[in-house]
């Protein structure tokens, strides 16, 4: 971008603007914060649902292990569309653990009526969990529809019809 001053800042001595020490990073490889941001998700939900037995890098190929390590402007390797069956396996298998969760949790909350949604989770305010698994399975290859209806199921059967039916 043209950056237009005026004349008296061009004499103007001392430190480099910020403007200007912005605009002389490195751009970062957008593919690979979102690669980085899936991981935060994953254990997120892993520390928020106390989910045991998840190892999260199990969750990623060889190629996208390798991308963690690695500086956010370089350009990487990352996972492309043929993944290892047993890798979605285990990928299917956590975001219907997370959404199981989800569930549980709300459930429970619904049971305690004394404990308000907001004082259950005071920093997650508006997070639903089941569409951001939903939104998870995008990015990690698994059908949506698998996640979804693994979550109507989970709301039939501990009996809220009601939200299962929408």
């Amino acid at each position: 971008p043209v950056l237009d001053t005026e004349d008296a800042w061009v004499s103007v001595e001392g430190p480099v603007s910020i403007v200007e020490l912005a605009l002389e990073q490195k751009r970062i490889h957008y593919p690979l914060v979102e690669h980085q941001f899936v991981l935060c998700t994953i254990l997120y939900a892993i520390m928020r649902f106390s989910l045991k037995s998840v190892k999260p890098l199990s969750l990623f190929d060889s190629k996208g292990k390798n991308a963690f390590f690695k500086d956010l402007t370089s350009i990487q390797l990352l996972p492309s569309g043929d993944m290892d069956p047993n890798v979605l396996s285990i990928r299917q298998q956590f975001l219907v653990k997370v959404v199981s969760a989800a569930v549980q949790t709300l459930c429970s909350s619904q049971e305690a009526k004394d404990v308000s949604e907001e004082e259950l989770f005071p920093f997650e305010k508006g997070k639903n969990w089941p569409t951001l698994a939903v939104d998870l399975a995008q990015y990690l290859q698994i059908s949506e529809d698998v996640v979804k209806r693994h979550y109507v199921c989970e709301l039939y059967s501990y009996g809220m019809d009601h939200l299962g039916e929408e």
